[in-house]
């Protein structure tokens, strides 16, 4: 079943940023540039890279790259070109031997296909920011096979489009027109869990991040804060609903 499996955060400074998530978020990092954990039992999820050069010479910030896993790399890179993506260089073979191609989806938004398995383990909450949000929830059902679920009209801010990974699962994410609005670009958010949403936002901060406007409130009775790291990559945290 194709679900990100894997969230590479591409950086200027991977120490620094390891530092910062492991301190503002409680990332797991065994030792020196082991991958990160949820939880120091819980399955590897993600690593922390220099951020490529050919990346960073087309002017593209330190951003964090989710890993969608697929059974066959090339046939999806295929599948995704014919629905309008753009490959970001060749497929890599990286260290394990998994295989992984960076793409820029149909609306603009980068994220890569792997044959790294797909993992129980999640985050808590996938955002898709894009400039139409009914294409972009047609395009990766088509894609992947990810389904709708309940719709939210925001008014003057679009709609807001749930999604899980496959018919009749929970909600793992959602897909909004957020990149119309100005000083938002196309782009995938990924929301870390944490109890205490405030005390959170305080070690962003005295960490040398910093948050993007007001905690909002979510359907569920939740509250999320977007924020950037140091090095300028843009995160979500994420305060689950009380009870």
């Amino acid at each position: 079943m194709p679900t990100f499996c894997w969230y590479e955060l591409r950086t200027t400074d991977p120490a620094a940023a390891r530092a910062f998530y492991v301190d503002a978020v409680g990332l797991v990092v065994a030792a020196g540039d082991a991958p990160w954990r949820l939880r120091s039992d819980g399955p590897e999820l993600g690593e922390f890279a220099t951020l490529p050069a050919q990346a960073a010479a087309r002017g593209a910030p330190a951003h964090w790259l989710g890993h969608v896993a697929v059974a066959d790399v090339s046939a999806a890179v295929q599948r995704f070109v014919a629905l309008g993506a753009s490959p970001l260089g060749p497929v890599q073979t990286r260290p394990g031997g998994h295989l992984v191609a960076p793409l820029r989806d149909p609306l603009g938004s980068v994220l890569a296909v792997t044959s790294r398995p797909a993992t129980p383990a999640t985050l808590a909450w996938c955002d898709l920011h894009s400039r139409d949000s009914a294409q972009a929830a047609a395009i990766y059902a088509s894609m992947f096979g990810w389904a709708p679920r309940q719709s939210h009209d925001l008014g003057p801010l679009g709609t807001y489009r749930e999604f899980a990974w496959q018919p009749g699962g929970p909600g793992v994410g959602g897909m909004s027109d957020a990149a119309l609005r100005p000083g938002i670009h196309t782009h995938w958010l990924f929301h870390f869990a944490v109890a205490d949403l405030d005390a959170a936002l305080g070690r962003v901060r005295s960490g040398g991040g910093r948050a993007a406007g007001e905690p909002m409130r979510t359907p569920g009775g939740g509250r999320v804060a977007a924020c950037e790291d140091p090095q300028g990559a843009a995160f979500a945290l994420h305060e689950a609903a009380p009870g």
